[in-house]
């Protein structure tokens, strides 16, 4: 009984804006770092902008979960709305210690490997732009929105195929005379990618779960 008075209660739809304006700074964040493997003077023109959007997404989280917490009737459930918003905010801020650590380490020059883990990144980026309005009609874009979390998984194990294969990369590049050094910093910027997709990753499992959980 109490489920169907929920039902039918006015639900306060502004989350749904508040997804797609912080998916909105992902995916310019994800852009930002992408053009910063190019190497060169395209870092420092696209740090500062990864760190504003990382700012943008921050407002925005910490606005999604002041509502939660004032808001009689949400379109989900509470936790669901949290863990999505927590998500998407943990890939953006992923994206801002890769940034610092590419300044941090003075990399001015990236494998191929690198730049396709960064094409990654957006594309996870784009797909999760993609699939958050969605989640406003759930029912019978449930399919849709499964398939789009289906693609993100897939990418994620790609791109653990490319972090292996870079890495090992510079692993044989140093044991063959190269610097212990560049090896170092290559592999901490691997990581920091890595993690980047992984964090998409999670955003898609928690995505997929609301839609087991409504239909």
């Amino acid at each position: 009984m109490l489920r169907w008075f929920h039902a039918l209660m006015p639900k306060d739809e502004r989350f749904f804006d508040l997804f797609a304006q912080h998916s909105h700074a992902v995916v310019a964040g994800a852009v930002a770092l992408r053009a910063m493997l190019e190497g060169g003077d395209a870092i420092t023109r696209n740090y500062q902008t990864v760190m504003d959007r990382e700012q943008d997404a921050d407002n925005v989280t910490r606005e999604v979960l002041i509502a939660v917490r004032r808001t009689f009737i949400t379109p989900f459930d509470r936790g669901n709305i949290r863990d999505l918003i927590t998500s998407m905010d943990n890939s953006i801020d992923q994206m801002q210690k890769t940034a610092k650590s590419i300044r941090l380490f003075e990399v001015t020059k990236f494998t191929p490997e690198m730049r396709d883990m960064a094409d990654t990144i957006l594309k996870c980026a784009e797909l999760v732009q993609e699939g958050v309005p969605l989640l406003q009609s759930i029912g019978p874009e449930a399919a849709h929105i499964s398939d789009l979390t289906a693609q993100i998984s897939a990418l994620e194990g790609k791109a653990d195929e490319m972090h292996d294969k870079g890495l090992h990369d510079l692993y044989r590049a140093s044991a063959s005379g190269g610097s212990g050094l560049d090896f170092f910093v290559g592999n901490e910027v691997y990581d920091h990618l890595e993690k980047v997709v992984d964090r998409f990753d999670d955003v898609a499992n928690v995505m997929h779960g609301i839609v087991i959980e409504h239909v």
